[in-house]
């Protein structure tokens, strides 16, 4: 359409020639510190484990419903769309166990990389802040961080000592689905104990589309897409003894959701898991030493795969207990770094309750590694060196039992050339022990109304990658760049044939056959980033592009591969108000597996948001309204298995009212 060209080089031209009106209040855009690294560096400083940090404004304009959709508009970030309860982030073209979650830098424990349609255990909105990390970094948190990893932070184990009570309270309505959500958070100290606690209640209805179901045909349903609702509930407390040698506390947090998911059987999810952490902090151990610390997290998890009639077909359970230990030494010989060990138990399993084939098998994974990571300086270059050992061991109850010795390594370096301007190169090798369901599933999975066929044979694969960045880290104006390519060995993906079955595995016309196969494959790509003033007063701007192919080296595309993107966004801030506007532009992407039928359309996705602050006593009160797709675009992700029925909600409009205090 001819508008929507005209707003899409509208919003970009305003982005580059957005004034320079003023600054924040000491001249210098405010920098996030990164939790989800060894050093706890600025995110300006991660040119060598490329990161984003979502947090303050930007992050409650930006939160959703699922995780997917609160990043799907980040640099090398895409969502799997299976509606709004289930929706996980894409890096890079790299999903699923290659994507690793985490909640306050440990595993959410859940089975969100099994299927997309399975829901990630954490939930945004009491979220302080969410880290994205593409790179050797994120290898540290294990072989399944190939492609990149979240963390999740909510601070339920105070770190700090707080003078008086703060938190804030968030109340929204969204037009779309008629959702309503409170949620809400509070830290504070009696004496020395730290104390938090947070919760989230979420209601919302099936979602409205701009126009009919199904892709291309003008006969299917529109209105409202059914099993498109979600009902969420969460809460979590959490204390901590604080002194000054350090820290020791624990938290303990429930969470519950219940889904549908929008495909032509309209399934239905019920979520449940109960967490419970232990974090402590030690400083100057022992001599030579900065800090010791460790950490703890058991989670009990359970998810019922509910049929039309509400009867559990599929009952998903894991039990996994992690502990991690971390001592950080002193500068020696000019490096600087951390060592630690990792542990992982787990309990999974994926069963039938009407006595058919088991999805999965019951099955013990366990993993032990040891890693290091140090810092050192060569005149103005900074270099980067990391390693990681691991075994894993699967351990099925009724089939072949797998051990895997994994080695992961990196290396990087980083040149300020001249002032506020660097360049950096990373190069990695990592590998990643095939996940339990790629080994041994057997069985009908009813939300993506596939049969899948593990192989108990697959080989761990193997990730070579390079990435190289420049990037400018001064001033109002600033902007990066990465290009990077990642060559895998034994790729495992699952590869729908023309067979159908039905739930006991015969030929049948309900299930489509999906075999988990493994092939060398590709994946390579550029990003690009220009901001300016974003967190200054005045005017602001954001102009961003994106691109990745995935290929199998025999020929053919990677499923579900993410379109090119092209976004831009202005923003002006004065005294209480504050308001935006974004477009985001994706191309058709037509680059399909062998066994993908049909292309994604292109689309454009404009949205706004505009807020004001008031003084109510000693607090802050702000109310803001969010407008999310006003173009109404009948939009569809090509990274959603269910992308030819379930388009992206229409125009939404979400009003909400939040305090501080």
């Amino acid at each position: 359409m001819n508008i929507q060209r005209t707003l899409l080089a509208s919003a970009i031209l305003l982005a580059f020639t957005a004034p320079a009106f003023a600054e924040s209040a000491d001249g210098k855009i405010q920098q996030v510190i990164v939790t989800a690294t060894p050093f706890r560096t600025a995110e300006g400083d991660q040119i060598l484990t490329p990161a984003k940090v979502l947090a303050g404004d930007e992050l409650r304009d930006k939160v959703g419903s699922s995780l997917g959709e609160t990043l799907s508009q980040e640099l090398g970030v895409s969502a799997s769309a299976f509606g709004a309860g289930a929706s996980r982030p894409i890096i890079r073209g790299l999903e699923g166990s290659r994507v690793k979650m985490l909640e306050n830098g440990m595993a959410t424990s859940d089975v969100s990389g099994l299927s997309n349609d399975h829901a990630v255990a954490s939930e945004g909105a009491v979220s302080r802040q969410i880290e994205i990390l593409r790179g050797p970094a994120a290898l540290l948190y294990g072989s399944g961080a190939i492609g990149g990893l979240v963390n999740v932070v909510n601070e339920r184990i105070p770190t700090a000592l707080e003078e008086q009570p703060t938190g804030q309270l968030e109340s929204r309505y969204s037009t779309v689905d008629n959702g309503r959500n409170v949620s809400g958070s509070v830290d504070g100290a009696v004496g020395k104990f730290g104390l938090h606690a947070d919760g989230n209640w979420r209601d919302a209805g099936d979602y409205r589309i701009p126009g009919h179901r199904v892709l291309g045909d003008a006969d299917s349903a529109s209105g409202r897409l059914p099993h498109s609702d979600t009902q969420e509930k969460s809460a979590g407390v959490g204390g901590s003894y604080i002194d000054g040698w350090g820290y020791v506390g624990a938290s303990v947090s429930h969470l519950s959701n219940v889904y549908g998911i929008p495909s032509d059987e309209g399934s239905r999810i019920d979520q449940k898991q109960n967490r419970y952490d232990i974090d402590s902090l030690v400083k100057q151990p022992l001599p030579g030493f900065e800090s010791f610390r460790f950490k703890a997290g058991y989670t009990d998890y359970q998810h019922a795969e509910l049929d039309d009639q509400n009867h559990p077909a599929t009952i998903f359970t894991n039990k996994s207990l992690e502990t991690r230990a971390e001592l950080t030494h002193h500068p020696v010989a000019g490096l600087h770094g951390t060592f630690g060990v990792q542990t992982e138990n787990t309990h999974f399993s994926a069963l039938s309750t009407d006595g058919g084939p088991d999805t999965v098998p019951q099955t013990h994974s366990k993993s032990t590694a040891a890693f290091l990571v140090e810092e050192a300086s060569a005149g103005p270059v900074r270099l980067s060196g990391g390693l990681r050992l691991e075994n894993v061991k699967r351990e099925p109850v009724a089939n072949q039992a797998r051990d895997f010795n994994l080695t992961s390594g990196s290396f990087g370096a980083l040149w300020p050339f001249t002032p506020g301007y660097s360049v950096g190169a990373t190069v990695s090798y990592a590998q990643r022990a095939p996940a339990i369901e790629e080994l041994y599933s057997g069985g009908p999975h009813d939300a993506t109304l596939t049969f899948d066929v593990g192989n108990p044979h697959l080989k761990k694969e193997t990730s070579r990658n390079i990435e190289l960045s420049v990037q400018k880290t001064s001033g109002l104006l600033r902007w990066k760049a990465n290009l990077f390519r990642n060559n895998v060995n034994n790729f495992i993906y699952g590869h729908i044939t023309d067979r159908l079955l039905d739930d006991e595995g015969n030929p049948g016309a309900e299930f489509r056959e999906r075999l988990f196969e493994q092939a060398n494959a590709h994946i390579q790509g550029a990003e690009a980033e220009l901001g300016y003033n974003q967190l200054g007063a005045g005017w602001s701007g954001r102009i961003f592009a994106d691109t990745s192919r995935g290929k199998l080296d025999q020929g053919g595309n990677l499923p579900l591969q993410p379109a090119d993107r092209i976004g831009a966004s202005v923003g002006y801030r004065e005294g209480a108000w504050r308001g935006g506007l974004s477009l985001v532009h994706a191309r058709g992407q037509d680059r399909l597996a062998e066994f993908e039928t049909t292309s994604t359309p292109g689309y454009n996705q404009l949205d706004a948001n505009i807020s004001y602050t008031q003084k109510l006593g000693g607090q802050d009160l702000t109310w803001f309204l969010l407008a999310k797709n006003l173009l109404n675009e009948d939009i569809r992700m090509s990274t959603s298995v269910l992308k030819d029925i379930s388009p992206l909600p229409g125009r939404n409009f979400v009003l909400g009212v939040r305090t501080k205090f």
